[in-house]
Parts: structure tokens; C-alpha cells; sequence
């Protein structure tokens, strides 16, 4: 694998925010996954609709959007950006709520992070909104699927079991 190199460090090995002023706009897609398990009883809750706190998939949907539109002020060399689209996909499965997320924009730089970020809101969410009846749920396989535009390409993760 060729060598990289690190862009969020200057000449000095300091942490800075990169220029992307002379970088094109481009229309930039990310999708990003991840779960929540948990026991099918806390599971059969959430479908059904009988969490002591609410609509528990709703609250997870909402707070991936808001979390995808707050990024920057989350992760700290995250440039702010005008999102075009936050799309959050809960779905039950088994002892699991799989989590999906698109992002997209036109910009200079890419959606990863929103993306990435919005799967880890929607399930802290879940975690938080049913630990009362589960402390037990694990999150697990949050990554990046897919990207695409901009300077680097397209990506389309493997699935990598290490």
C-alpha cells in the first residue's frame, strides 16, 4: 500500500484544519453503518412501540440528522458544510437495530465524518433511550460503505473481519 500522507498535520506535525479553498465543489456522497444489539425482549419493545420513553426509533432518526448537521462542532478538524441530504435507516433484525446513513452535499470536501458521526448518534440514542430495560446492548460495526466525489474517487469498503 502506498505510503500517505497525513493532511490534518503541518510541516511541523502540528494539527490544523485543511485549506480546501482552491478545491473544487463536487457532489459528494457518504454512506455509513453500523448496529445496536440487544436482548429480542428490548427489541420487541422498540417495534412495538411499548418503550417507557417514546418512540424510540423516531428520536434515534432525528438525533442522527441533527448529529450529522453538528459534526464540526463535534469532531474538531471537521470543516462545517451545507448538507443536501441526511437519510437514517433503522432497521430491526434479529437481536439488532442495523443502522444505515446517507449524507450528501456539493462542496469541496467530503461527507465521511457526517455520515460516520450520524450512525454513532442514532446509537448512543438507542443505547440511551432503552438501557433502562437493557444495559446490555453492544455497538458494534460502525464504518464507512461508501464514498464517492471529490480528488480521491469512489470508495466501496470490503468487508474486513480483523
Amino acid at each position: 500500500m502506498p505510503e500517505k500522507t497525513l493532511t490534518h498535520l503541518d510541516a511541523s506535525g502540528h494539527a490544523h484544519m485543511v485549506d480546501i479553498s482552491e478545491k473544487s465543489d463536487t457532489h459528494r456522497k457518504a454512506i455509513a453503518t453500523g448496529s445496536i444489539s440487544m436482548l429480542p425482549e428490548t427489541l420487541n419493545m422498540i417495534v412495538s412501540g411499548s418503550m417507557p420513553k417514546g418512540d424510540v426509533l423516531a428520536t434515534a432518526r432525528i438525533a442522527g440528522i441533527m448529529a450529522a448537521k453538528k459534526t464540526a462542532d463535534i469532531i474538531p478538524l471537521c470543516h462545517p458544510l451545507a448538507l443536501s441530504r441526511v437519510s437514517v435507516d433503522l432497521l430491526p433484525a434479529d437481536d439488532k437495530i442495523e443502522i444505515t446513513v446517507s449524507v450528501t452535499t456539493k462542496g469541496a470536501t467530503g461527507v465521511e465524518m457526517e455520515a460516520l458521526t450520524a450512525v454513532s448518534a442514532a446509537a448512543l440514542t438507542l443505547y440511551d433511550m432503552c438501557k433502562a430495560v437493557d444495559r446490555g446492548m453492544r455497538i458494534d460495526g460502525i464504518r464507512l460503505l461508501h464514498k464517492s466525489g471529490g480528488r480521491s474517487g469512489d470508495f466501496n469498503a470490503e468487508w474486513r473481519n480483523n
